[in-house]
């Protein structure tokens, strides 16, 4: 995993080759196309790429209203302003099943110096609770290229959380179905289900744990909605200790989202969730902040490591 490119830039890659292949494809960017990088496709496209400034509700009025007509609109800003436009984003786009891609960056705390304003820690929640959406978290550069295609194939409202840092790049290409999360490592003692840039962390992470003598499994759960039920399951099965891990609140993130399934099933199993705990984010460099926030792979590998003995 030598390489490393920004999940965003793939993003923007990623948007125009679509551009390319398929006429409907649109983009809609909040004033941040040279950040969210979907500048990249309105250089290609430019009569196809709508800029609505600093005002996220038209974007996304906008975008529902290019739905209706045929087209594929993808409309960009960061994460934390998902916020900002959540009516129509609800009302304009989530109620009437609209065709519409939210490609949302600079999510989670690795936003960094910009501070808890502008770090989303909660964008996962309030798009798991609208009806018909689907949430796409991919892990790196390449999985970012199958999830703008998958959301693109998809019939209805769509929201990819995207990262800004460059991240790892995974050498083998692991294969991307909509709601079918992809068994990195196998481990017998805990299993972590985690997404996005947490994904190389983890994996770091179980490395760690292995030479204390702890075989842990890794899961990367890109669809957070509608989630994977059986590959939770069969970790529960197969690990006993399920532990997620998420650059996002524990609250309504993908922590919820295992944690209901296990509730609803009743799956026997010891059950932790390792992420932003009650807190927003805070202003510093984005390693800084991740391990003020247990969010590094020696943090990580700790908390497994003391909650997998204490629950054995």
């Amino acid at each position: 995993m030598a390489e490393m490119k920004a999940i965003r830039v793939a993003y923007g890659e990623a948007l125009a080759q679509l551009g390319h292949e398929d006429p409907r494809i649109v983009a809609l960017d909040a004033d941040l196309a040279h950040a969210t990088m979907s500048a990249t496709f309105a250089a290609e496209f430019p009569k196809r790429f709508f800029n609505a400034g600093i005002a996220e509700a038209n974007m996304v009025d906008m975008a529902a209203g290019l739905a209706s007509m045929g087209y594929i609109p993808f409309a960009s800003t960061f994460a934390v302003f998902a916020g900002r436009a959540f009516e129509q984003i609800r009302n304009g786009v989530a109620y009437p099943h609209l065709n519409v891609k939210f490609g949302m960056t600079h999510a989670g705390i690795t936003l960094g110096e910009d501070g808890g304003s502008h770090q989303a820690v909660e964008d996962m929640a309030l798009m798991r609770a609208l009806p018909g959406m689907t949430i796409l978290v991919p892990c790196d550069a390449r999985e970012t290229f199958r999830a703008v295609r998958a959301a693109a194939r998809i019939d209805g409202p769509v929201f990819l959380r995207l990262a800004r840092l460059p991240s790892p790049v995974f050498e083998e290409e692991s294969p991307f179905e909509v709601g079918k999360a992809n068994l990195l490592r196998e481990g017998r003692d805990a299993a972590i289900i985690t997404c996005g840039i947490m994904v190389a962390t983890c994996l770091e992470a179980a490395r760690l744990l292995a030479a204390r003598g702890l075989q842990v499994r890794v899961v990367n759960m890109h669809t957070v909605k509608p989630i994977d039920e059986d590959m939770i399951l069969d970790s529960v099965k197969n690990c006993g200790c399920v532990i997620t891990v998420e650059e996002h609140s524990v609250i309504g993130g993908l922590g919820d989202a295992v944690g209901d399934v296990l509730l609803r099933i009743c799956a026997p199993a010891a059950f932790r969730k390792i992420g932003v705990q009650d807190r927003f984010g805070q202003s510093g460099k984005p390693e800084d902040v991740l391990h003020e926030y247990g969010l590094t792979a020696p943090d990580i590998a700790g908390s497994v490591e003391q909650f997998v003995r204490g629950a054995k």
